[in-house]
């Protein structure tokens, strides 16, 4: 078992992501006393990769961050060193001490458990309670035992809980979830009243680009970072830092990501469907093209800035645009439009139809380029 100093921040995840999102922003606020503290990480699959990462994490040395793109006009090439990570342990192995850390020491959990994150195993039963049970398979049922612990420790004690998986209100996704298993698992009514009362799950928005791990350990991103959250009483936000925005407006700022960021990809990627383009083209590469960048340049002038605006948010859109656009110009970004496209159909109902619908009684607005697109 290995030894650790543990942390007020329990993070489930070794991502690269995190390593250049919410882990370098701790690291910077812990330099200006505006952190809670440093984080411990667990490991939460067998990927042979992520064991590589813990090992590499464990001695908490740190780790860089090199930020490169383009922000405002101008070209950012900058390396960051982040110690925010105190050390690391994987939930096979190390799980008994992770369930001893989670009934003082922790105040607050961040995860990012990837596109499986939430799926339950069958295998995972209300024998996981027992004190010398098993780890857990899935990460709801390692989370179920750790919050367990917590109650009968002191069902009176808060945790703030951040996923920061990209499920829409993935906060309130992950208490329900939580919630139905303990349901599921026979345990005390009382538990729920804990999970829905004491804990506060929060809603969050992450983004930012990461391109390239830096072996061991270690990311390649770009400038633009957000951690949009939203605002409840009782929350401990781990860090106060210029890229974490506590919101009463989360809707929005996904309304913005999905409706000119993603949207404007989905679009890129239907030329590039339609037209034949290159098999290896970029978002780079594309945006340097007069004709392409002018038909997306038209789709988010005419047929969706105007949707924003008839809502009181013209302004922040056009803000936010000009940041999507200095992402799409990105020119250290190896960003595959063939990557873009896979699961194309899907994503232009996700992303074209809503805005079509919102653009419903607006009055001259036509939006012919979406229509014509769902219509193909």
């Amino acid at each position: 078992m290995q030894a650790t100093p543990f942390t007020p921040i329990l993070q489930f995840g070794t991502s690269r992501f995190l390593q250049a999102h919410a882990d370098l922003f701790i690291s910077q606020a812990l330099e200006k006393g505006q952190a809670l503290g440093r984080i411990t990480v667990v490991q939460t699959t067998g990927s042979a990769d992520s064991a590589q990462r813990v090992q590499a994490l464990a001695g908490g040395t740190g780790y860089p961050v090199r930020i490169q793109g383009a922000e405002n006009g101008r070209t950012v090439n900058e390396e960051f060193w982040s110690t925010s990570i105190a050390g690391a342990l994987q939930a096979g192995p190390d799980w008994p001490v992770i369930r001893q850390a989670i009934r003082h020491d922790v105040q607050v959990v961040i995860s990012n458990t990837g596109d499986k994150g939430y799926v339950l195993e069958a295998a995972d039963t209300a024998s996981c309670l027992a004190a010398d049970a098993p780890t857990p398979r899935s990460f709801p049922a390692k989370l179920l035992v750790l919050l367990h612990d917590r109650w009968l420790e002191n069902p009176d004690a808060p945790l703030s809980l951040f996923p920061c998986e990209l499920v829409s209100r993935n906060g309130d996704v992950l208490r329900d979830l939580i919630i139905q298993l303990a349901v599921a698992w026979g345990i005390d009514a009382g538990f729920a009243h804990y999970l829905r009362d004491t804990c506060r799950w929060a809603n969050s928005l992450v983004d930012r680009i990461v391109s390239q791990p830096i072996q061991p350990v270690g990311a390649i991103a770009e400038p633009y970072a957000i951690w949009a959250i939203e605002r409840q009483p009782g929350l401990v936000v781990p860090c106060r830092h210029p890229c974490v925005v506590v919101t009463d407006e989360l809707e929005q700022y996904e309304q913005f990501k999905l409706f000119m960021l993603n949207l404007g990809h989905t679009w890129l990627a239907e030329r590039w469907s339609k037209d034949g383009r290159p098999e290896g083209e970029t978002v780079f590469e594309a945006m340097n093209d007069p004709l392409l960048r002018g038909s997306l340049e038209d789709l988010w002038e005419r047929e969706v800035l105007p949707v924003f605006a008839a809502k009181g948010q013209g302004d922040q859109a056009h803000n936010y645009l000009a940041s999507v656009r200095d992402r799409f110009l990105n020119p250290f970004l190896q960003h595959r439009i063939a990557d873009i496209a896979q699961n194309h159909e899907e994503k232009k109902r996700r992303r074209f139809l809503p805005v079509v619908e919102m653009g419903r009684g607006i009055v001259g607005l036509e939006q012919p380029l979406l229509k014509g697109a769902l219509a193909d």
